[in-house]
């Protein structure tokens, strides 16, 4: 395995510029520390002005070259970005740990995410260019012509860095465009590594810039650029969404989550509680779709909750790259605002039942442990934040509406649960929820083929699937008639038996 520390090392103060590395003519970085140990990794370059000028016209020339290529062309080139995925999929999922802190297993489940979405997005970019309609007049050819927007920038998360960076970059180089990345300053070291499985595509097409928000704001008011993807904090999302309209800029805005699981009386009571563990706890609860607010219906709320604690109670807790099942939190700021929330939960009435506190046994590191709280209810500001932390509230309901009532009460909606056997209220729950997705005895999954996207506060627009990659392109329509016969129908002179006459009757 190679040295995936010695690695940080040499892309420490580097950007991925015109299909290399080059060091950054930055006076001012950012420290990389490794959230398991605290020890250091490296250092992030914030991107100059004069950088982000410099990457944003070689993107135009790619952008252009790339476009002229063959859609089947295109779409070979990404494969083989995929297949360099795989090729590197230890050290990326090593790297990602390191920087990052989730379970190398979790890790490497992204690399493999990641290489799926690309070839997927390869084919969705060689199947679908636009199509012909039946014309409004004898003779001619109507259709339509999907084309790239330009350059896209996409503004990346920390916790899953490389498989959204997969989704949106897969969508956006299939459509014809540029991409630009702003990494998050938690993950940029590993991001910048993911660059080299995109080393084959023409120079300048994928480049990569780090930095703060500084970087990201100016890419966002760019002239230059052409089609904004964020995913991040509502305030920050809102001040993207607002700056693509000013500019009238294409955007896609994932924004935070809150959602909600539901459990019913019929769900088999062992799959409920794993399955609630798991969304709960995954990656440190670190996840925009992780569930936040539970409602467990009060025929079978303290056997779940008996049950529950015990499967919480089971998960490991370490570092990612020991046999774990939950690492750290990203960052010493993360985890100190995600305990101010569990303070005030506590103030608030909340009864902790599992967890709540610091794992007794690290003396380093930003660790936290699986938290159920029972005695919940949705006043409460843990219902109504997201808490973006490996947190289970819990809220005694009474009946299937009610759970929807209070699942619906939410200015957020991007995922919902619900674990019912009764069909019926499957098909209710799905039609009724507010959420972008929902999921019905099968949380948190994706699917490439399906949209992935929120409402209300939780975001704009949709990733993966044909909707994904619409958010990168543009429609244009084309009416030809090849043989430029007149269209006498409506053009001037107008026939004077057209004309009004005050003596017509109607």
């Amino acid at each position: 395995m190679e040295n995936v520390l010695e690695k940080f090392s040499q892309l420490s103060n580097n950007l991925y510029v015109n299909g290399s590395y080059r060091s950054s003519t930055s006076t001012s970085s950012i420290d990389v520390i490794d959230p398991a140990t605290e020890n250091k990794l490296g250092e992030i370059a914030e991107t100059t002005p004069n950088e982000i000028e410099n990457s944003l016209d070689l993107s135009k020339q790619a952008q252009k070259k790339w476009w002229e290529l063959s859609a089947l062309d295109r779409a070979h080139k990404m494969h083989e970005v995929a297949d360099k995925m795989i090729g590197m999929r230890s050290v990326l999922a090593e790297a990602l740990t390191r920087e990052m802190g989730k379970p190398y297993k979790e890790s490497a489940d992204e690399v493999d995410w990641s290489a799926h979405s690309i070839r997927h997005s390869a084919e969705m970019g060689r199947n679908d260019m636009g199509r012909v309609m039946g014309s409004a007049v004898e003779g001619q050819f109507h259709y339509t012509l999907k084309q790239p927007l330009g350059t896209a920038v996409l503004i990346l998360p920390f916790n899953y860095p490389l498989v959204l960076l997969a989704w949106e970059a897969g969508a956006a180089l299939a459509a014809g465009n540029a991409v630009v990345i702003k990494p998050s300053e938690y993950t940029s070291l590993v991001t910048l590594l993911f660059a080299e499985a995109f080393s084959d595509l023409p120079k300048g097409l994928f480049q990569v810039l780090t930095g703060s928000g500084k970087a990201g704001k100016m890419l966002v008011e760019h002239k230059n650029t052409h089609v904004i993807a964020f995913t991040g904090s509502v305030p920050v999302g809102r001040s993207v969404a607002k700056t693509c309209g000013d500019l009238m800029k294409a955007c896609l805005i994932e924004n935070s989550g809150n959602d909600p699981f539901i459990i019913m009386p019929s769900a088999p009571m062992e799959m409920a509680v794993r399955a609630a563990s798991f969304s709960a706890f995954m990656n440190c609860g670190q996840i925009c779709v992780s569930a936040e607010r539970f409602f467990v219906h009060e025929k079978i709320h303290d056997e779940f909750i008996e049950k529950f604690v015990k499967e919480t109670n089971k998960i490991r807790v370490g570092n990612g790259l020991d046999k774990v099942d939950m690492g750290p939190m990203v960052s010493s700021k993360e985890r100190d605002r995600y305990e101010k929330l569990l303070r005030n939960a506590s103030n608030q009435g909340a009864e902790v039942l599992a967890g709540g506190g610091r794992p007794s046994e690290f003396n380093r590191g930003w660790f936290v442990e699986p938290t159920i709280l029972s005695g919940c209810d949705t006043k409460m500001d843990i219902f109504n934040h997201e808490s973006f932390g490996p947190v289970a509230p819990i809220c005694k309901i009474s009946s299937f509406e009610e759970a929807i009532e209070l699942a619906n009460n939410s200015v957020y909606g991007l995922g919902a649960n619900i674990y019912t056997k009764d069909l019926s209220e499957g098909i209710k729950a799905s039609e009724q929820l507010q959420a972008g997705m929902v999921w019905v005895n099968a949380p948190l999954l994706d699917n490439d083929a399906g949209p992935f996207g929120g409402t209300k506060l939780s975001g704009l627009g949709r990733q993966l699937g044909p909707e994904g990659i619409e958010t990168f392109r543009e429609t244009k329509t084309v009416m030809i008639d090849p043989d430029c016969n007149p269209q006498d129908f409506w053009w001037f002179p107008y026939a004077d038996g057209e004309a009004y006459s005050k003596n017509e009757k109607g």
